[in-house]
């Protein structure tokens, strides 16, 4: 079985910003992630953020560790969580695992039709060894905290990048 790299567009129009992932959605992509995520926070005019996933056929925990940051990153600027479309049960099933119905709205099919088909690719943003280990540490702290199963799940790979980061040889 052949996997598809993962992918991700973008669009922004009339106040909504889409984020549409493909493929297999993997760490190699949590720079572009983190950057939209920042991005996303000082976006003037910004009503909406909708998260396409039903071109996604995995999405791994440094990726959804990022998706997390983008809800917060617009938290206290939108009158709505944001939107994520997933349609894939294995994919919805991690979602819901992961708790992010606390902070995201789940839904099978987009509320307005078209917008994620005028995204177009952005560019990956490469990162350095360190640069994805610090952003790996972060996506993997940001789950943690949405809720308990999550810590407990993902403290033994914290503690083991914290005591990397400690370590004299870096």
């Amino acid at each position: 079985m052949l996997i598809e790299e993962g992918r991700i567009k973008a669009a922004f129009d009339s106040g909504v910003f889409v984020l549409k992932l493909s493929g297999d959605v993997r760490l190699t992509l949590c720079a572009t992630l983190d950057i939209q995520a920042q991005r996303l926070a000082e976006t003037p005019g910004l009503c909406a953020v909708m998260i396409d996933l039903r071109e996604a056929t995995n999405v791994d925990s440094t990726a959804l560790g990022f998706l997390a940051k983008v809800a917060m990153a617009v938290k206290n600027r939108l009158e709505q969580p944001p939107t994520i479309i997933v349609d894939n049960p294995d994919v919805r099933q991690m979602l819901d695992v992961m708790g992010f119905s606390r902070f995201f709205t789940l839904l099978g099919e987009p509320l307005r039709p078209g917008i994620a088909d005028s995204a177009e690719d952005l560019p990956e943003v490469l990162a350095d060894e360190s640069g994805l280990r610090d952003r790996i540490l972060e996506a993997h702290r940001i789950l943690m905290h949405m809720n308990e199963h999550n810590r407990e799940e993902f403290q033994p790979l914290v503690s083991m990048l914290e005591a990397q980061d400690s370590s004299p040889e870096r």
